[in-house]
């Protein structure tokens, strides 16, 4: 099994001299004012989940974008800042945009276009000249940092995710020998005929073949991809190698399912600062008697909030016995409120949630609590901790580890998993109650279950995912990666 001190070893014995550089647009990190005082807050994403501690166990460079005028006040000269501040162990190295750029790079190409044409959510795309100019842009941006970065170092350099897909190809036309390139796509692929209608498709996949390794998250994403190269480039595919040969450069395609570290997870949800986070939230939320629902998410019309508030209505119209006895705690994270379909989700949720607790309160009692308030990680992990039940309910998901954290942070082996059956953990967590947010009936029932089920049947699902998890950790994952990677030579200059 990899561990963090097996990776650690790994890349001490042959990457000795190496460089690593993580390329991502959030940061793991950013400043904020609070109570008068600048403090280092940890950003929500699974990006972040994944990457930190494997930087954290590799040293090396983190390069994404700053979004805070106290992001600049925290970086040196240049334009770096250790972390975490707890305890340094990497360094990240922040980009600043202009409004302009993160208007049309961000929240126009990469959030309105390249992300609801890869999620099967029934959100229209929308792709206008002038985003994708500033996409081209800032990609630029992102690759001339890079290039200044590593210098003549020979290094690892791994990008990650839909807002950077041309990066690879700006690093390749700089002909830096010095480098091997990977990139990572956390979100599903789409099938190849809801790819065709990207107006940039054949540059998108050119620039994403720049890479000497590509990888997503599931065999099926994989499959998307080639599908989408075999019928918009003049490319030779090698199925039995699982590689893409274009124009005289090859790269490799592989699935690598991300992960977290089950340990830490685990150690940290058992902490005693965890502990005093689940009184707090008990007595704050008035949850001591109450099963508890748990749902843990950005606000974005992939992850089938809507559709958990409708299921929590329809099992209360079917067991109404339930009525005073749980209440669903809703913790989401506002995302990209710049955009108009985030602010209709917004709006779309407050009114179900104002009908549903009028429909079906009693006394002081309401079924749904729902908060947009920051919680710390101690916080979401006292979540984790209290649940009955933890609620998965995305529409689309690459993997989601909301659902891997609940399971690692349940040492005591209770609670039960609801989780979609259209995400990528649902290959692995086969131990949970699988559902399909979009039918409504059945997710009340699986409610109901859940509910029901004995301590006995919970311990034996959740010792099954834990140990699957365990295995499967993040630490695995960067080692797969990182393994792949080392296989490729280095060019002479």
């Amino acid at each position: 099994m990899w561990t963090k001190e097996q990776l650690q070893e790994t890349i001490k014995e042959k990457m000795g001299g190496y460089l690593l550089v993580a390329v991502s647009n959030r940061q793991p990190f950013s400043h904020v004012m609070k109570s008068g005082k600048i403090i280092c807050q940890r950003q929500p994403g699974g990006v972040i989940t994944a990457l930190h501690p494997v930087l954290q166990a590799t040293g090396g460079t983190w390069i994404s974008v700053g979004v805070s005028p106290f992001d600049r006040q925290a970086v040196d000269s240049n334009q770096k800042v250790k972390l975490p501040y707890e305890n340094p162990t990497y360094e990240l190295r922040r980009i600043f945009l202009s409004k302009d750029e993160m208007d049309r790079y961000y929240y126009g190409y990469a959030n309105e276009g390249l992300w609801p044409l890869s999620h099967i959510a029934y959100t229209r795309p929308s792709f206008a000249a002038s985003d994708w100019a500033t996409y081209q842009q800032v990609n630029r941006t992102f690759a001339d940092t890079i290039l200044k970065e590593v210098g003549e170092q020979k290094a690892f350099v791994w990008v990650h995710d839909f807002h950077l897909t041309l990066v690879g190809k700006y690093l390749r036309e700089a002909n830096r020998p010095n480098l091997v390139t990977s990139f990572f796509w956390h979100i599903p692929w789409p099938n190849s005929e809801a790819f065709r209608i990207c107006p940039q498709k054949e540059e998108i996949l050119e620039g994403l073949l720049a890479y000497d390794l590509l990888g997503f998250q599931i065999r099926h994403h994989c499959d998307n991809f080639l599908a989408a190269v075999d019928q918009e480039l003049e490319s030779r595919i090698d199925r039995e190698k699982t590689a893409v040969n274009f124009q005289t450069h090859e790269t490799l395609i592989r699935p690598f399912p991300i992960s977290i570290d089950f340990q830490a997870v685990s150690q940290q949800a058992s902490s005693e600062r965890v502990v005093q986070c689940t009184e707090r939230i008990r007595d704050e939320y008035a949850m001591r008697d109450k099963k508890i629902l748990v749902g843990v998410d950005r606000i974005d019309y992939t992850k089938g909030i809507p559709e958990k508030f409708r299921a929590v209505d329809r099992f209360l119209e079917k067991y109404p016995g339930y009525k005073e006895k749980f209440v669903l705690f809703q913790l989401g994270q506002v995302s990209r409120i710049h955009i108009q379909r985030y602010k209709d989700l917004n709006d779309e949720l407050n009114l179900l949630v104002e009908e549903i607790n009028w429909k079906h309160s009693q006394g002081t009692w309401v079924p749904i609590i729902f908060t947009r308030a920051y919680f710390s990680y101690d916080d979401i992990l006292a979540l984790y901790r209290i649940a009955d039940v933890c609620l998965v309910s995305s529409l689309h998901d690459g993997m989601n580890l909301v659902a891997k954290e609940f399971v690692a942070a349940r040492s005591d082996a209770r609670g039960v998993l609801l989780l979609s059956q259209f995400t990528g953990a649902a290959r692995e967590l086969a131990d949970s109650l699988l559902i399909n947010p979009y039918d409504t009936e059945t997710f009340a029932d699986a409610i109901a279950q859940a509910f029901s089920m004995s301590l006995e049947e919970q311990e034996k699902r959740m010792r099954k995912m834990q140990a699957v998890v365990e295995q499967n950790n993040i630490y695995r994952w960067a080692g797969k990666v990182l393994s792949q990677l080392l296989k490729f030579e280095f060019q002479e200059a």
